[in-house]
């Protein structure tokens, strides 16, 4: 079966290294910044935290200066795919975890020293050759995980909240969040040319004017913001290195480098471009050497974005020059803390709106991935009980501690460690010992 064969419901019309038209690229590379959700984690991981408002907007810079810079650099030397980065949702329960604890500084050495090993993996070769197990049996599955994880997010900003907050299941949220939504499918579903295209943008337009006139959007967050601002360097102290947090750190960003490989796997195969091991080689170099400066300045590992490939999917535009743009963007709203304030006057009702059908093509993305899985019992039964224990065990160590704890409670990391465990275990083992091979 053709890589590209999953694909065929939604090609991409607009090609990798199609140019298209200033004011069409800066409006493709501007959805691309509200699809994703880099401004939304650091906002999220800082107020659960409970961080003061100086370290609070110095994460938020971090992340969007990394973020830019390496999605810049991705799209147009290393990996060259129309891929964004930005912070991996697997990091957001250890990172809220570490900054509970006063440990993030800790968090930031872990980061430091699991970029460098990554680093040294990719530009030595090591790492492309872990794609015999990095298989479509693991990245369908974590992709398809990292959409379900996405889905508590989504629907918390989709609902308001959760059952007793004022906001919860409003008429104002949900005349936001389903208007949202409703014109997202309509147009990226039934849409043509550039109704299509630009679907997210549209809904968000009509979202952020329906917000206007409601009286939902808060002006007078602008007024506090800073017109310019840099990262500080080490801001919570020098860094510090314990075993526990490093252990869970380094094992999240494995689970960020798996998630990445099915990122590079299915935007590849839907603009039917080839991933040789120099593309992968040189994506992860990129991304290892993003998380270390990353580290340096408060911010979390950068990895891909897996629900800019549902964009991809759902717009048909697979050019990376709007993603050139959105670097761009990105690194404009670090060094200028007022107009990235800008994002957050989107009310989060409309934000649901978007994130609800973009999360559900991550999910069918993942389910994609897999179509291309041998039809073996081994492989079914490693999809099934990956999914099957990463979406139960969480609920039953809620409340464990621990690097243990942090393991068991995050979906995304039991999914990809069973995935990749059970791979061996089932699969590369005993053929590497029916070739006679060193294991």
């Amino acid at each position: 079966m053709k890589e590209t064969d999953n694909y065929q419901e939604n090609q991409v019309t607009i090609g990798i290294d199609e140019r298209l038209p200033g004011l069409r690229t800066f409006l493709y590379g501007l959805q691309h910044v509200f699809v994703s959700n880099v401004w939304l984690d650091p906002i999220f991981v800082a107020a659960m935290i409970g961080l003061p408002l100086s370290q609070s907007a110095n994460i938020v810079n971090a992340i969007f200066i990394t973020a830019g810079i390496v999605t810049l650099i991705q799209a147009t030397k290393l990996v060259k795919l129309p891929i964004i980065q930005g912070p991996s949702a697997a990091f957001d329960a250890l990172m809220i975890s570490a900054g509970k604890t006063n440990n993030l500084a800790a968090a930031s050495g872990s980061i430091f020293i699991s970029a460098i090993i990554v680093f040294l993996l990719s530009i030595t070769g090591i790492i492309g050759k872990l794609k015999v197990i990095f298989t479509p049996v693991v990245s369908g599955t974590v992709i398809f995980l990292v959409g379900v994880s996405l889905s508590h997010f989504t629907l918390y900003e989709f609902l308001g909240g959760v059952p007793g907050d004022k906001t919860f299941a409003s008429p104002d949220t949900l005349i936001l969040s389903i208007s949202t939504a409703v014109i997202v499918l309509l147009l990226s579903l039934f849409g043509k040319g550039m109704w299509k295209s630009f679907s997210f943008l549209i809904a968000l337009i009509i979202g952020d004017i329906t917000a206007f006139a409601i009286g939902k959007t808060n002006f007078s967050i602008l007024s506090d913001k800073a017109w310019f601002g840099i990262p500080d360097v080490l801001p919570y102290g020098g860094l510090t290195f314990d075993w526990s947090t490093f252990l869970t750190f380094f094992i999240a960003y494995m689970v960020a480098v798996i998630e990445a490989m099915g990122v590079y796997q299915a935007s590849a195969a839907m603009i039917h471009t080839e991933l040789d091991s120099k593309r992968i080689r040189n994506g992860f170099a990129g991304e290892a050497a993003g998380s270390f400066v990353s580290s340096l300045i408060g911010g979390f590992p950068t990895t891909a974005y897996a629900q800019n490939v549902g964009l991809l999917r759902l717009t048909g535009v697979g050019s990376r020059f709007p993603v050139m743009v959105a670097g761009l963007i990105f690194v404009v709203l670090g060094l200028v803390p007022k107009a990235g304030a800008l994002l957050a006057l989107t009310p989060d009702a409309v934000v649901g709106g978007i994130f609800l059908p973009a999360a559900a093509t991550l999910i069918y993305t993942g389910i994609s991935i897999l179509k291309k899985v041998e039809s073996l019992e081994k492989n079914y039964m490693i999809i099934g009980l990956s999914i099957l224990l990463s979406i139960s065990l969480p609920a039953y160590f809620e409340n464990a501690k621990g690097t243990l704890g942090a393991f068991l409670s995050n979906s995304i990391l039991i999914g990809a460690f069973l995935s990749v465990l059970l791979q061996l275990l089932f699969v590369n083992i005993p053929n590497w010992i029916k070739r006679g091979e060193s294991v």
